[in-house]
């Protein structure tokens, strides 16, 4: 079985797997016409989830027309995982039961490469039925400006030329704006997919510091400028489905039913890739219903639009509360302990009680959206995602970036236990987040819980905070009570100062208890989770 359109004609073949049903062909010319949906950003989250939502639509006769994707960081990945089969991808979707759900994808019409494809781009962008242009690019994508809060100089090179000269991803999204602007001037909804607080907003800032710019240099017009500030619109968005790289195990399965060319690869910039993604079942979109020009009927397919406000709150309670925290805690203690997949240590004697005790503390002061109930939510992550065994994922991965992660996941919760007026709501009564914020200081002495020395996960600030820690060595206790001062009052790291909100000593005093030489972050999680009630 190879994949592309050809193969597809003997359905027998392909017995295991559910089939598109409508006529691809077709799909395609129409998209080709009127496009309606527009997505940057061609990796493994996209095939799992957009992609599947937009064959979803057209087997129901929702739709008559595809996605048409679009990639300017490894356009290597069009070339490897779609133009070479048909721009067919397959999903399988992993059930904790051992389960596997098969299918082909077929509503990708085209592929397209930001850099040699850009007049298709521009073409498909300046439609006047398109209604949407989703994104799934990774935060960093949204970031323009140095630490020193300076634009890079590379945005700065694109700020001061013409739009069209434009050559970072946020300059080019900008100039394509433009472009419609000049075009069709038609309404149009840009929508980041990516899983970061405020995604709508990161996006929004973005386009518009480059459009700004460009006006205070007469590159565009008043109208143009007016035209990306009135009528594009940036929904915020709350997305979660746990998809990591194509597993080796689920290649063995797909192997055995006869497709050909499923091994997984790493693409010269690091993507981890194959011609199928594996995800799993459980999914949630909800997004602010902000469409000036429509959108697709995925509300039609459980997709929650709502309220601004609710979206907030749907975010927080998984960022501060019910998953992203636990996923930290995960992380970290996973790779102390020698753990290398998530379902493992949901056997491990303490960590789930971890789990459970950073959940009880975030959930006092979480908000409840009303649109996702949090502690069912917080029920399937424990007794359903965590625990399936056929997700490949490892607290390796998890743990990469956690400086820039902490102030989300846990500094929004510390400001409110601080502003709350609350008696119970006190800081200092906190253990568990804490705990895990002393096991990333005890994570990057680089030394596991057996005393060998552990490979660290890839972060921005890596250099800098160990730099800031190289006075504390493994097994040293008797270090002063501010030697940590720098890092713990770093409101960048945790978007607040820990000593000023009063958690800084627990914080201390916790690392102190891991760090005390081989075997410490076991007993010390075992101290304070036994004691959970």
């Amino acid at each position: 079985m190879k994949l592309n359109l050809e193969s597809l004609s003997n359905k027998l073949a392909w017995k295991n797997y559910r089939l598109p049903t409508y006529d691809i062909e077709a799909v395609r010319a129409q998209t080709a016409l009127q496009p309606t949906w527009l997505h940057f950003g061609a990796g493994n989250i996209f095939r799992a989830f957009p992609a599947v939502l937009a064959q979803r639509l057209l087997t129901a006769g929702l739709a008559d027309t595809g996605i048409v994707v679009c990639e300017g960081y490894d356009e290597e990945l069009i070339d490897r995982v779609y133009r070479s089969h048909d721009n067919l991808s397959i999903c399988v979707t992993l059930h904790s039961d051992g389960h596997l759900r098969r299918e082909v994808v077929g509503s990708i019409t085209e592929s397209l490469k930001l850099s040699d494809d850009f007049d298709r781009v521009r073409a498909v962008f300046c439609a006047p039925t398109l209604q949407m242009v989703t994104f799934t690019i990774t935060e960093k994508a949204y970031y323009l400006r140095k630490v020193d809060m300076q634009f890079r100089d590379d945005v700065w090179e694109d700020m001061t030329h013409a739009p069209h000269h434009a050559k970072t991803m946020m300059g080019r999204i900008a100039a394509l704006c433009v472009e419609r602007a000049r075009s069709c001037n038609a309404p149009l909804a840009l929508v980041s997919l990516d899983n970061c607080d405020n995604n709508g907003d990161r996006l929004r800032r973005a386009v518009l510091d480059f459009a700004h710019e460009w006006r205070i240099h007469n590159l565009i017009t008043d109208e143009e400028l007016d035209y990306i500030k009135t009528q594009i619109s940036f929904p915020l968005t709350m997305i979660d489905k746990i998809t990591p790289g194509p597993g080796a195990k689920i290649a063995a399965e797909l192997k055995a039913d006869g497709l050909d060319e499923c091994t997984p690869f790493t693409t010269e910039k690091g993507s981890r890739a194959a011609i199928f993604v594996n995800t799993e079942s459980p999914q949630y979109l909800i997004i602010e219903n902000d469409f000036p020009n429509g959108h697709p009927p995925l509300e039609q397919l459980g997709i929650i639009f709502t309220r601004r406000d609710i979206v907030e709150k749907a975010a927080e309670m998984k960022a501060c509360t019910c998953l992203n925290p636990l996923d930290t805690a995960m992380g970290l203690y996973g790779c102390l302990l020698g753990y290398t997949t998530i379902c493992d240590q949901m056997n491990d004697p303490d960590i789930p009680k971890l789990l459970v005790g950073v959940s009880r503390e975030a959930r006092q002061v979480v908000q409840d959206p009303g649109v996702i109930v949090p502690d069912e939510f917080l029920h399937e992550v424990m007794t359903v995602r965590y625990p399936n065994p056929y997700m490949p994922d490892t607290p390796q991965r998890i743990a990469t970036d956690t400086s820039q992660k902490l102030s989300i996941r846990y500094g929004v919760t510390l400001k409110r236990y601080y502003n709350s007026t609350v008696p119970m709501h006190r800081v200092s009564r906190l253990k568990f987040i804490p705990l895990v914020i002393a096991g990333w200081l005890r994570y990057l002495m680089g030394v596991d819980d057996a005393g060998n020395q552990m490979e660290l996960s890839p972060d921005p600030m890596m250099e800098s905070i160990q730099q800031r820690l190289s006075g504390i060595s493994f097994g040293c206790t008797d270090f002063k009570d501010m030697a940590l001062e720098s890092i713990l009052a770093d409101r960048v790291i945790f978007g607040c100062n820990l000593y000023e909100i009063g958690a800084a000593e627990t914080v201390t005093e916790l690392f102190r208890e891991l760090n005390a030489g081989p075997g410490a972050v076991r007993s010390t999680l075992h101290k304070y989770t036994e004691a959970l009630k």
